[in-house]
């Protein structure tokens, strides 16, 4: 088992999490009046607001509206094709060994 094939294994899983739980971030935005330091909530914040945090200082929500949460959303779904894709980096290591 080559580098390339367990990295696959491993980034492929964690950017599609955290592409859902993007998402799940978005739909919350939605409906500011839940407490996202309790349970269920945290459970997508906690590992979100990292990346958001410094988001919202370089660009601030839009007209009321966060935007930080669909920025990474497009981020993590770039990655994940460029590297774990059918035309990815990792995956065409893999088809070389």
């Amino acid at each position: 088992m080559t580098a390339a094939t367990i990295a696959t294994w491993v980034l492929a899983p964690l950017f599609g999490v955290m592409i859902l739980l993007f998402i799940f971030r978005i739909v919350l935005t939605w409906y500011p009046q839940f407490d996202l330091t309790r349970f269920p909530f945290n459970v997508v914040a906690v590992p979100t607001e990292p990346f958001l945090s410094p988001t919202r200082k370089l660009i601030p929500p839009l007209g009321g509206v966060d935007i930080s949460p669909i920025i990474w959303v497009g981020i993590f779904s770039l990655l994940r094709e460029l590297l774990v894709g059918q035309q990815g980096l990792l995956f065409m290591m893999e088809r070389m060994v």
